[in-house]
């Protein structure tokens, strides 16, 4: 027992609600997916690179430095999530932060050890790009498509709103 009092009908012991998830395969696909993808990292000695580091590693080769707010709005993350990613990245040694335009701003730049391997890591999201269209080829109905489609079923009801909805028939939500 926790001591935190209830109010109303709630979960009884053995009750779990989170071991149903209509959604956990397809996080457990995209991790199953990743690790191959450091697999390969590995066989090229490419070391302390995770997938989700590669897209803003492109983009600062592309774009040159950037503060954490450009480098977030260019790649569609939230300034917090890209400042906790910027912390892993030049803790592994792929970004550094060096002074902006005034001396005020920070930039977040590539190391030599990213401008060394940019090359390895094009090549890698070309290959992968082409890969995952390879596999979206195989199914009947492709990853994009799915997404497209829940993203307009999504504009037609919000997420929130579907949420709220089924919280409204549950006595333990009230």
């Amino acid at each position: 027992m926790s001591g935190i009092p209830t109010t109303g009908p709630g979960p009884g012991p053995g009750d779990d609600p989170s071991q149903e998830s209509l959604w956990r395969p397809l996080r457990l696909l995209q991790e199953r997916m990743d690790a191959e993808i450091e697999r390969v990292y590995a066989e090229r000695q490419i070391e302390g690179l995770k997938p989700s580091f590669v897209r803003e590693l492109l983009r600062l080769h592309a774009r040159g430095p950037m503060t954490i707010t450009a480098l977030a709005e260019s790649v569609g993350r939230t300034h917090s999530a890209l400042s906790q990613k910027v912390a892993a990245m030049r803790a592994a040694g792929w970004v550094e932060t060096v002074t902006g335009e005034d001396a005020r701003s920070k930039q977040v730049a590539l190391t030599d050890k990213a401008r060394g391997a940019i090359g390895r890591l094009a090549a890698e999201w070309r290959a992968t790009e082409a890969a995952l269209a390879e596999l979206e080829a195989e199914v009947p109905y492709p990853l994009s498509r799915v997404v497209v489609d829940i993203e307009r079923a999504l504009e037609r009801k919000s997420f929130h709103d579907r949420i709220v909805e089924q919280l409204a028939t549950d006595p333990a939500w009230e």
